[in-house]
């Protein structure tokens, strides 16, 4: 297997791959040998038994017979354990945590100890413009894990119109198409959409249209929380439709985030959603999907039951909405078609509270309702008249969850996020589903939509592959052991089954263990930003 010869940095003068040393020429001197293990390069090739050398934050060498090339300080017996590339998060809810004051935190371990060395933040629409400020402060702090950022259509609506349910005039496009032009030059990878949330949910496709060939100019992609994943507006599929119409005419690569059909009303409509985005991919457009393996989405009681045009202003005008009686009556209607839709209050598990409201986790919204002796509707209008929650909504079909696993243009993905066990366990938990339970997944294949395809949709070309060169990013897992330990009940609980993990060349999982470190990096996409180029 030819692996290359270009000289690495680290090895000035030497060539590396699979090229031979004379046979009196000196070892190498390097930093770490990994041997013995079953090794996956992240492409989708079949495993190898070869050996990986790390040195200087890099794959030096992958190949047979390293001990005669190199010089170790240290080695690795990974007998009996899988060798890949460290699993990259393409939707995650980590930036709060890779900010905090606290190092605990900053560290990341809940994707960490799932294998993962890489988080994109900014899904669903909500990330900040700030790019080159997140990415100096994760320089200054420290962060476990590294960190890819996308430029938010949030954020940025809101700076210009507020919560506001109305057009942008000329003007006002302008100033979001530059600031969206600001945080692509900044390093953003791509456009994060999320028009199933207020302020976003207000804008037409033409006015997304217009940002996302900003990215497009700037060759970002255009990452969405489509605005429907069920019947509240358009239908998943019409959704989809619109997705997709983005994507042709902004001339940009479409990632559809968390991939569902959401609610009894469209399940089994996995099959024309399928049958749709092949049909776009095979007409030239750019089109890929990430996967949570679980049952129950996360969401926000006031995103989950309360029409849109109840949170203009925000939560505050929501509340005054509430006090007037004809008002209250129209969305407490709304609110129960809304619970009716996520398959009752039963399947309403409520993970977190947020403001002041006074709620225990761990209950339904039906069994909430039932010990305050109201009916669950107005238990969800006493809970937003304080503040607001945080459910679990167990509204999907494990047929349509399958349906869409098995595509190869379906990456595994997290949407991390607090309350739910999805932040602390998709990615082992997606390894049992797919490769050891049904469909019986080519482990070679469930690495490469965990690693390499991922870092191929966001454009980090020098990560999620095993190759000299390459970020050494490493996870090394015990396949017989890898495996979740958080549960809707206990969110919290730490994965297991990863013995070693590397970020950048340096340890953060020894023998199952965190080591303390900080090796995470930014990672900034190198953007052309010539005046006027992409605002078009």
């Amino acid at each position: 297997m030819k692996l290359g010869n270009a000289a690495l940095p680290a090895l000035a003068g030497i060539l590396v791959g699979c090229q031979s040393l004379p046979d009196d020429a000196p070892r190498v001197p390097v930093d770490l040998l990994i041997t013995g293990g079953t090794v996956y390069d992240g492409t989708g090739s079949p495993a190898t038994a070869d050996d990986l050398v790390i040195s200087d934050g890099l794959v030096a060498y992958l190949g047979p017979d390293a001990r005669t090339k190199y010089l170790p300080a240290r080695e690795i017996d990974a007998t009996g354990l899988v060798v890949a590339p460290g699993f990259i998060d393409p939707h995650t809810h980590a930036a709060g945590d890779l900010s905090s004051d606290g190092a605990d935190r900053r560290a990341n371990l809940p994707f960490a100890f799932q294998g993962i060395t890489t988080v994109v933040v900014g899904n669903d629409g909500g990330g900040s413009p700030d790019v080159a400020a997140q990415a100096e402060l994760a320089k200054a702090q420290g962060i476990g894990t590294n960190v890819a950022y996308l430029a938010g259509f949030g954020p940025i609506r809101e700076e210009v119109l507020g919560k506001e349910d109305r057009a942008p005039d000329a003007d006002e496009m302008s100033v979001m198409k530059a600031r969206l032009r600001g945080a692509m030059c900044e390093g953003a990878w791509g456009f994060s959409a999320g028009l199933y949330y207020v302020p976003q949910a207000y804008s037409q496709t033409d006015e997304v249209v217009a940002l996302a060939r900003v990215a497009s100019g700037l060759g970002g992609f255009y990452d969405t929380h489509m605005r429907d994943e069920s019947t509240y507006n358009v239908t998943v599929t019409g959704a989809l439709a619109e997705t997709l119409e983005i994507g042709r005419r902004a001339d940009i690569p479409v990632h559809i985030a968390h991939i569902k059909a959401l609610g009894p009303a469209v399940w089994g409509h996995s099959a024309k959603m399928i049958e749709a985005i092949e049909d776009a991919r095979a007409s030239g457009q750019r089109v890929t999907a990430d996967q949570y393996p679980w049952e129950a989405s996360g969401t926000r009681i006031s995103a989950a039951l309360v029409p849109r045009s109840a949170l203009e202003g925000g939560l505050d005008a929501l509340r005054e909405r509430f006090k007037e009686p004809a008002s209250r009556a129209a969305i407490r209607a709304a609110m129960v078609d809304g619970i009716a839709r996520r398959g009752g209050a039963s399947k309403l598990l409520i993970t977190g509270r947020l403001g002041e409201a006074e709620i225990d986790t761990g209950q339904t919204l039906q069994e909430y309702a039932e010990a305050a002796k109201v009916e669950p509707v107005d238990a969800a209008i006493a809970i937003l008249m304080q503040g607001d929650a945080r459910v679990a909504s167990f509204n999907m079909s494990t047929a349509d969850i399958a349906a869409f696993a098995v595509r190869d243009w379906v990456v595994t993905g997290s949407d991390g996020s607090s309350g739910h066990p999805r932040k602390y366990g998709s990615f082992p938990k997606a390894y049992r589903d797919l490769v050891l339970g049904e469909p019986g997944m080519d482990l070679a294949r469930f690495i490469e939509r965990s690693s390499g395809q991922t870092a191929k949709l966001i454009g980090l070309q020098d990560r999620g592959r095993l190759a000299p060169g390459m970020a050494a990013d490493v996870v090394i897992f015990d396949p017989a052991t890898f495996a979740p330990q958080a549960t809707y009940q206990a969110p919290r609980e730490l994965s297991v089954g990863v013995r070693h993990l590397f970020v950048n060349g340096e340890q953060v999982i020894a023998e199952g263990a965190y080591t303390g470190s900080l090796p995470g990096r930014p990672l900034l996409k190198r953007t052309a930003c010539a005046q006027g180029n992409g605002d078009s």
